[in-house]
């Protein structure tokens, strides 16, 4: 930010001016870093400060939408949810989607989607848990949750940290329904950017209709990294009609998956071995991976 900028921007007594200013500002700065392919269909929408919600707009081209939607078909099976009492996984009603798990820098269309959403978020590659594609139809849906953990729960990421960002890209067009809604959220503008019709789970709140190949960022943490934002409740609203399919990454404050430097190949939970005879490794891979290395077999 230049020093001319600077001082203008400084003395700005609107606040939600200084807002608007600030993310044209760092809007068009990431735009003209990004390989020189900003184009009208092409740009970043702040949807809410509470929660820090954007929207990038052709994020992903309808080629890498297809081709992650292709290597995860195969495999998709019933999406479960966190156990906070265990840390493990289960099947619960508030989640009732598909799933599977695409493996960090697995290939290079994976590969090159990570690296653009290090570059989006200013966050490196290795924080990131795999990508987690998602099939949503006929009425399926993720009702609202925080995909931070607050410090009562045994989901403990050990030195990755919490989840500090998430985003959320869209790999399909859906005919009604299927909106990540933030009942708790506040629209920057309503009156410009809540145009059309919504379903009843979309009227509420702050609301992101899925097109295929934009992107949903949103902040889990405060600015500082420290608390879990209460403004990013969020929901998968139903889908009505047709088929939504999703890709979400998840990020953390520090790197995700890797030693940290500690030599020692263990697990971290004394329930680990049952687990993964159970299947957790394949089933819950971002939580098994790292606090079950031994028993996954992965050192």
């Amino acid at each position: 930010m230049n020093t001319t900028f600077s001082m203008a921007f400084n003395k700005m007594n609107d606040f939600s001016m200084r807002k608007y200013i600030l993310t044209a500002f760092l809007t068009l700065s990431f735009a003209a870093g990004h390989l020189n392919e900003y184009t009208p269909d092409r740009w970043i929408e702040t949807v809410s400060w509470e929660p820090r919600a954007f929207v990038y707009h052709g994020f992903l081209t309808d080629e890498e939408c297809d081709y992650l939607v292709s290597q995860a078909e195969p495999h998709m099976s019933r999406s479960a949810v966190v156990d906070a009492d265990s840390g493990g996984s289960k099947l619960d009603a508030i989640r009732t989607s598909y799933g599977t798990f695409l493996r960090r820098g697995r290939d290079n269309v994976v590969s090159s989607i990570e690296e653009r959403i290090a570059l989006w978020t200013k966050l490196p590659v290795e924080n990131g848990e795999d990508i987690q594609v998602l099939r949503y139809q006929d009425g399926q849906k993720y009702d609202a949750h925080w995909d931070w953990f607050d410090g009562g729960s045994k989901h403990d990421f050990g030195p990755s940290g919490n989840r500090v960002a998430t985003v959320l890209m869209y790999l399909s067009d859906v005919e009604e329904g299927g909106e990540t809604s933030f009942p708790r959220g506040t629209w920057v503008d309503e009156a410009a950017q809540k145009q059309g019709s919504y379903s009843p789970c979309g009227s509420k709140g702050v609301s992101v209709r899925p097109k295929k190949g934009d992107a949903l960022l949103f902040w889990d943490l405060d600015v500082g990294a420290k608390e879990g934002d209460k403004y990013s409740l969020h929901a998968g609203c139903p889908v009505l009609r047709g088929t939504k399919w999703s890709a979400t990454k998840w990020i953390h404050v520090r790197r995700f998956g890797e030693t940290h430097g500690e030599p020692e190949c263990e697990d971290a939970d004394e329930n680990c071995p049952g687990w993964a005879e159970a299947g957790e490794c394949e089933k819950n891979p971002a939580y098994m991976l790292e606090a079950c290395k031994m028993s996954c077999n992965k050192c």
